[in-house]
């Protein structure tokens, strides 16, 4: 029996876990949480992640991005990166620079920026955690600018400028990425 045949039961048999007594952060079980992030595991990536030679100069553990390239490297050391696809700043909302995470969030709620609700009014003012929020799986706020690393439930968005601004990521890589890194990491945006 493959995994993707074992998917439909497992998720059966924890949802009804749940409904026994057990606890999710939001009401649907299925929305947000451990059995929203084990469902992930077996998306289809856009663009696979894969450990490749790094030989830039930083530190192990700091976040690079490419936005010419579209792409995520997280330094390991000795030589190597993970790099990973990610959705970058539309034309007019790209950026480059140096930040560093200062928050992590699992499902993350969203609140639209001022400047973004100016553009699109129609956005809901608030939009709890879960699969159908821009955020995804998890965020890493950066600095204090409105910019954040985070997951996305438009995984076809990989390897294009979309954005407003926020690099986005699989939440299948952005929950990789999450667990590396920790609150203080060094981000570099490169052209």
């Amino acid at each position: 029996m493959s995994m993707r045949s074992l998917l439909p039961a497992t998720a059966f048999a924890l949802g009804l876990s749940f409904a026994a007594g057990g606890s999710a952060s939001a009401g649907n079980p299925f929305d947000s949480g451990p059995i929203a992030d084990f469902m992930n595991i077996f998306k289809e990536q856009a663009i696979p992640r894969e450990t490749v030679a790094w030989k830039g100069g930083e530190k192990p553990g700091t976040i690079v991005v490419s936005t010419s390239q579209r792409r995520l490297f997280y330094v390991l050391g000795g030589g190597a990166a993970v790099r990973y696809g990610v959705g970058v700043g539309r034309q007019g909302f790209s950026w480059s620079g140096q930040k560093s995470v200062t928050m992590k969030k699992e499902w993350p709620a969203w609140r639209p920026p001022a400047q973004m609700l100016a553009r699109r009014p129609d956005l809901p003012r608030f939009m709890a955690g879960g699969q159908d929020n821009p955020l995804g799986a998890r965020a890493m706020y950066l600095g204090s600018s409105l910019y954040r690393i985070h997951g996305s439930n438009e995984p076809e968005t990989m390897g294009a400028a979309v954005s407003s601004g926020c690099i986005r990521m699989t939440n299948k890589d952005v929950v990789d990425l999450y667990d590396r890194v920790k609150v203080g990491t060094k981000v570099i945006v490169r052209n």
